[in-house]
């Protein structure tokens, strides 16, 4: 007998109500309270039959883990709890079991978490797809495309902290086994306006302030940018930080997902550039400038950001000077340059700026369609996922608010169109009769914003076409003759205003009635925007800039292929691709999420009633949940009704042999179910009324009930008998057991007493044996003690006089031997430590024992000596030997040595390898270096001093300028004769040299140094083993010194320092040289 499957459905421990189609009693006050009940538990999706509902929960819930990618992967999409899981895999299988291209279309207004949803929606699908480097490689580059294109085009909005200023679309393509290949995005109408100018309390674009944030000191230097924001007039400063937002790490991942896309390192490179430069743009002012004919010309206040502008661009200066200041309009042959005021200088910096930002954004998503395009040719499977701006209600709307509520016009219209489609061919594909549904269709105002004749768009463009005086004003009026009637349009002149009891509509205003709600449009800026004009001087400037990227982004700019033809504009070119977005989602099968706000605070756990409920309206849900129940309110295809009802009949359960349509027909007779409640279709049963599945479902919970307390009993039968019958074998077991225990217990008793007695016998035995031998032993040692004193006493009485005679002095010699052997073994344990500079040593206990008392410590000292000398390495020998050669010259001798002892020599004090500083200097000295140390070199003229460098190599001294490490003066060692120093406390010290030699034209040298003793020996030594000569030295407090063709007395004098303890060197006359030593 096989064992149930057991199932969860959405019907399960439900929060409220799952699938809104079974709401009862239907109206708009249980959809909200069902949303509220729903989102106070976590639960923020919600079905409406195949459309789900998501209501932004402001908070991360654990509702997106791996293990919920696989509870939800080939499920059916009702089979468990709502989520946007289950729509993507309904979504993804249909594509990939049934070759239909799938579009997910996610709708709702600005901060309702489309964006978040979309991410959602692929990340899913990459998760269950196929598997492999190729695969993954695409997977990768198909998410990392999101980071970057929310930092150009995602923004704060006071609605939200990312919220899309874009429209994307994007196709991904798969292969016939469902893994992706690739994808194309499409991009609509950025909100380029933003660049230069945002409302109260929202930022620019994202980049820039991940730029100055995250960017390192070098990469700002380069892009002649600072990290105060204050800098930049482009930024808003009310809103620069956002709480929770780390600028400088989303501008590492966005430099990551780049690389990952596929951008090189350059390309990156020319972006950045391309963002500093929009941001430095707005940073260059300009100021009124009186011409000659009395017309108005601006000039740039300060040049200095022009100039790095030009520098980052690579465009010449004086032409983007001009660009800013100059106008050119051609018409057929003829060329007109006018002067432009401020005020169309700033609308020209301006519109660069936006176009500039615009095109550099159209630019990075082809760059990435290039990068993640499928590479193969075979036939594909294509998924659409729209996120796409929501429908926005400001204080103040403009031409950018109403190009965006047009779009999510076009998408209600289509969202109703498909819906109903789609239901519409579902009764008929089960042989269903069909209903035709009352709902509120928004096609008229689609009409009034797109028609070619009458509608609003075309009267812009119609405004912004024709000859003579074009302003925001004329525009409004021309709406107010052509649309006066229209009952979903409003303004102050029109005939629907109500002008007397709806003052709060202004003049420069009109007021539309959209499918969301009435929204308030300010005409300002309507033409303006329309037109997107950029000037020709301005891109042409751009065209000749040797940046490549620029350079690319405005080739009508190239003066050979001048187009005098009006490009189209904005509102037409949007319309136009909404005409090509809405045809391509009608060839694929739609798949929907409606995205809730459920409160204004961005804030967790904040549920506004009055907004939601706006929300519930503009969205149409009762309209759409009205279709799905217009006949029908629930279906279910006959195996899973089966499966979980088949409980409540005896002839279905526990299993039904025949096909599953004629199980749910007896099941359903069975229950007495009215036949008005129900319909059999192809392949599915199809239940009119909610209160027919929830009297199903509270049945189904009473059968549960029943049939666990039946599994209650017999678990608990089953598990007594398994009690009683383990207890009956454990009791046998321990039984046997305790037997074989008792039995081997008693044997060890009666051989642990047999071998007792039998070691008590034994040892009696042993006892009396012992005893024997003992008494016999005793005897024979009796016998050979007697023998002994016998032979002993008839000995003595033989040599008693040669005793006598000689027992002085071998009294003598013992006593002596033991004082000797007693003096020994103390000295052996009061020896003093191994240490040479240990003084103590143990006093002598006898006098005749003083010469072999001091023998003996001058044999331990010299043997301590050689074992601490046995444990020098060479170096340390060669220091010893050093510090003993400059005792021997030293010592008692000079009064500076004692304070040397204690001080390690270390010869090269500089590192001339080490400092790049001396390379010239190393580079030129070929021999070892004994001694590299900075001198005072004494002048002889005045006796100050000069810092020299004093190196001291095997065959030669060098003196080096300390600066530059330039070699002023080399000696040869066989030159130097003789050195002189003081016997005081002062490191004075002259070297003379030979006379005649070239390097005693200048006569002999004088220094100073703060390491005489260790100079004055290494020199010693050098010059010993190289000239095998000793090197006279000389220590006297006063000596001549050879300077040129003079002889000079240096002469040392105690005197009172006003440098403290610094010997001075003062010249007394031509002959005399005083040194004063404190």
């Amino acid at each position: 007998m096989a064992k149930m499957e057991v199932k969860t459905s959405l019907l399960d421990n439900m929060i409220g109500v799952g699938d809104m189609v079974l709401l009862e009693p239907l109206n708009e006050d249980t959809v909200i309270d069902n949303l509220k009940k729903r989102f106070d538990h976590s639960e923020i999706y919600t079905y409406i039959g195949s459309v789900v509902i998501s209501v932004n929960p402001y908070r991360s819930l654990p509702i997106y883990s791996p293990e919920k990618v696989e509870d939800y992967r080939n499920r059916n999409f009702y089979e468990l709890s709502p989520h946007i899981f289950a729509l993507s895999d309904e979504a993804y299988r249909s594509l990939r079991d049934q070759d239909k291209d799938q579009c997910i279309l996610i709708t709702g207004e600005s901060g309702a978490g489309k964006t978040e949803a979309s991410k959602l929606v692929m990340s899913y699908v990459a998760a269950v797809c196929g598997k492999g480097a190729e695969v993954n490689q695409v997977k990768e580059q198909l998410l990392q495309s999101n980071p970057v294109l929310e930092a150009f085009g995602n923004a704060k909005t006071v609605r939200n902290d990312n919220s899309s200023r874009f429209g994307k679309y994007m196709d991904i393509e798969f292969d016939f086994k469902g893994d992706p290949l690739g994808g194309v995005i499409s991009n609509y109408l950025l909100e380029k306006s933003r660049v230069v100018k945002q409302p109260r309390g929202e930022r620019n674009f994202h980049v820039f302030y991940q730029l100055l944030s995250g960017a390192s000191e070098e990469l700002l230097n380069k892009l002649k940018l600072e990290r105060d924001f204050s800098r930049y007039n482009y930024l808003g400063l009310d809103s620069a930080k956002v709480n929770g937002v780390d600028d400088a790490a989303n501008f590492r991942t966005v430099r990551n997902a780049m690389q990952i896309v596929g951008f090189m390192d350059h390309e990156a490179e020319s972006v950045l550039e391309v963002v500093a430069a929009v941001l430095k743009l707005g940073n260059i002012e300009f100021k009124p400038e009186s011409r000659v004919n009395g017309l108005d010309e601006s000039k740039i206040k300060d040049k200095n950001e022009l100039k790095e502008i030009c520098e980052l661009t690579g465009i010449d200066q004086s032409v983007l000077e001009r660009a800013f200041s100059f106008r050119t309009v051609e018409a057929k042959q003829e060329k007109v340059s006018t002067t432009l005021n401020v005020a169309q200088a700033y609308y020209a910096r301006d519109a660069l700026a936006k176009n500039l930002y615009s095109r550099l954004f159209s630019w990075l998503v082809n760059r990435i369609n290039e990068s993640i395009k499928a590479q193969t040719k075979v036939r594909k499977k294509v998924m659409g996922v729209l996120d796409i701006y929501g429908f926005e209600i400001f204080e103040d709307n403009s031409f950018e608010q109403f190009i965006i509520n047009y779009c999510n016009e076009k998408l209600q219209q289509i969202f109703i169109e498909l819906t109903l489609k789609e239901e519409q061919e579902e009764y008929i594909r089960e042989d269903i009769e069909w209903t035709h549904i009352e709902y509120f269709n928004n096609a008229i105002i689609c009409d009034l914003i797109e028609n070619n004749t009458n509608g609003i768009l075309a009267m812009l463009d119609e405004e912004c076409l024709r000859p003579g005086t074009v302003t925001d004003e004329t525009f409004l009026e021309k709406l107010n003759q052509v649309c006066a009637t229209h009952q979903h349009f409003e303004s102050r002149m029109s005939k629907c205003s109500r002008f007397l009891n709806d003052t709060s509509l202004p003049h420069s205003c009109f007021r539309i009635q959209h499918y969301a709600g009435k929204v308030l449009y300010q005409v300002e800026g309507f033409v303006d925007k329309n037109n997107d004009l950029l000037y020709r001087d301005l891109s042409q400037a751009m065209w000749k800039a040797g940046h490549a990227l620029i350079k690319s982004l405005f080739p009508e700019g190239n003066p050979a292929k001048i187009n005098l033809k009006r490009p189209p504009t904005a509102g037409s070119q949007f319309k136009a691709s909404v005409a090509t977005l809405m045809k391509n989602l009608q060839t694929k099968n739609p798949n929907y999420i409606r995205c809730i706000k459920p409160n204004d605070k961005k804030a967790a756990h904040i549920f506004s009633e009055g907004l939601v409920c706006h929300q519930v309206r503009y969205l149409g849900l009762l309209e759409n949940v009205r279709v799905r129940r217009a006949g029908y309110a629930f279906r279910q295809a006959y195996e899973p009704c089966l499966e979980r009802y088949k409980m409540l009949c005896k002839q279905t359960w526990p299993h039904w042999k025949g096909p599953a349509r004629a199980g749910v027909e007896v099941l359903f007779n069975e229950l007495e179910i009215p036949v008005e409640e129900y319909s059999f279709g192809r392949s599915k049963i199809f239940i009119r009324n909610p209160r027919t599945l929830f009297k199903l479902e509270d049945l189904r919970k009473q059968r549960l009930e029943d049939l666990a307390t039946l599994i209650q009993k017999i678990y608990r039968g089953w598990k007594c008998r398994t009690h009683f019958l383990l207890m009956r074998k454990s009791q046998i077991v321990i039984a046997a057991w305790f037997r074989r225990y008792a039995q081997q217990k008693r044997y060890q008793q009666i051989k642990s007493s047999a071998l007792v007695i039998q070691s008590y016998i034994r040892g009696w035995k042993a006892r009396k044996i012992l005893r024997e031998l003992k008494h016999q032993k005793r005897c024979e040692e009796a016998v050979t003690t007697i023998a002994a004193y016998w032979h002993g006493t008839q000995v003595r009485r033989e040599y008693r006089k040669f005793f006598r005679a000689n027992a002085g002095k071998k009294i003598y010699e013992f006593t002596l031997q033991r004082i000797v052997q007693k003096y020994f073994l103390e000295m052996k344990n009061k020896v003093p430590s191994l240490s040479p500079i240990d003084k103590n040593w143990p006093s002598r206990p006898y006098l005749f024992l003083d010469s072999t008392h001091k023998e003996l410590k001058r044999i331990f000292h010299l043997w301590r000596c050689k074992k601490y000398r046995d444990q020098f390495t060479d170096q340390q020998k060669l220091i010893y030997e050093e510090k003993l050669e400059a005792s021997e010259l030293f010592k008692d001798k000079k009064a500076l040595y004692p304070s040397s002892v204690g001080q390690p020599f270390q010869g090269p004090y500089l590192e001339i390898n080490k400092n790049p500083k001396y390379k010239k200097l190393k580079d030129a000295i070929e021999e070892k270096i004994i001694i590299a140390e900075v001198v005072n070199k004494i002048n002889r003229a005045n006796g100050k001093s000069t810092s020299r460098i004093f190196l001291l190599t095997n065959n030669n001294l060098l003196l080096a300028d300390q600066k530059s490490g330039q070699i002023k003066s080399e000696v040869p060692l066989v030159d130097v004769t003789k050195v002189s120093m003081s016997s005081q406390n002062d490191g004075f010290f002259a070297i003379h040299l030979k006379e005649g030699c070239e390097a005693a034209s200048k006569g002999d040298f004088l220094f100073s140094s703060d390491h005489l003793i260790e100079m004055a020996t290494k020199l010693y030594r050098t010059t010993l083993s190289q000239t095998k000569q000793k090197l006279n030295i000389e220590i006297s407090d006063e000596f001549l010194v050879q300077f040129r063709q003079d002889k000079v007395c240096v002469k040392f004098i105690q005197g009172n320092q006003k440098n403290g303890s610094v010997p001075t060197c003062k010249r007394k006359n031509n002959r005399l040289l005083e040194v004063a030593v404190p």
